[in-house]
């Protein structure tokens, strides 16, 4: 549970720093309200990747097919819906206040809830996509290293199954980054009525955070 806890702390503060920055905060609620729907994100997301965990080892479920749908097939799915979770959790005031739109030329004509709920889907699922890749492919690889003989004890299976996480990571990082451009575009008849009267152009940007 505390490494799950880590992960999704992590996590979920590197999307707070790098979320659309429109809605102000002068009275600080917004940071009060993000901190404890980050704390309630982090908390629930940790529980959900240790339950099975814990539900294995309360009653001793230690067949082969529980050690395998535990341990390999659902860290996978479970990683990249909890992860897309907090993002959607601790970025939730963009789609509740929205966010800028701005024409071709940086003029901003207004702050859409539409832009904010698109911009908040599109990093939430990059984010599922990253995790839940980064621990399937080396679960699939270190299949086929445990087949090999390749590594015999258990620290240097530990060594290979860490080097085969940062890798992936370091090249699914580019990948999910590229799934949806930092300057997202959105169509103006998608928008709130007042943006699509303030403008000709068909289509408007917005700032999708990371």
């Amino acid at each position: 549970f505390f490494l799950q806890f880590a992960f999704h702390a992590y996590t979920t503060a590197f999307t707070v720093l790098n979320a659309n920055g429109t809605t102000k905060d002068e009275d600080n609620s917004l940071q009060q309200k993000q901190l404890l729907f980050g704390v309630g994100a982090v908390s629930y997301a940790a529980l959900i990747g240790a339950l099975p965990f814990i539900f294995m080892n309360r009653y001793t479920l230690k067949s082969p097919l529980t050690q395998l749908v535990v341990k390999k097939l659902l860290p996978v799915p479970l990683f990249g819906l909890t992860s897309a979770f907090t993002v959607v959790a601790v970025r939730s005031p963009e789609f509740e206040n929205g966010i800028e739109v701005m024409d071709r030329n940086g003029k901003v004509l207004g702050v859409s809830k539409k832009a904010g709920a698109k911009a908040v889907k599109e990093t939430a699922l990059s984010r599922g996509v990253l995790f839940g890749t980064a621990f399937f492919l080396p679960a699939v690889l270190m299949h086929f290293v445990e087949r090999s003989n390749f590594a015999k004890t258990s620290r240097a299976l530990a060594s290979v199954r860490m080097l085969l996480i940062t890798s992936v990571l370091a090249g699914m990082l580019p990948a999910s980054l590229s799934m949806f451009p930092q300057c997202g575009e959105i169509k103006r008849a998608d928008l709130e009525p007042e943006i699509v009267s303030s403008t000709e152009e068909a289509v408007l940007f917005y700032n999708r955070g990371i």
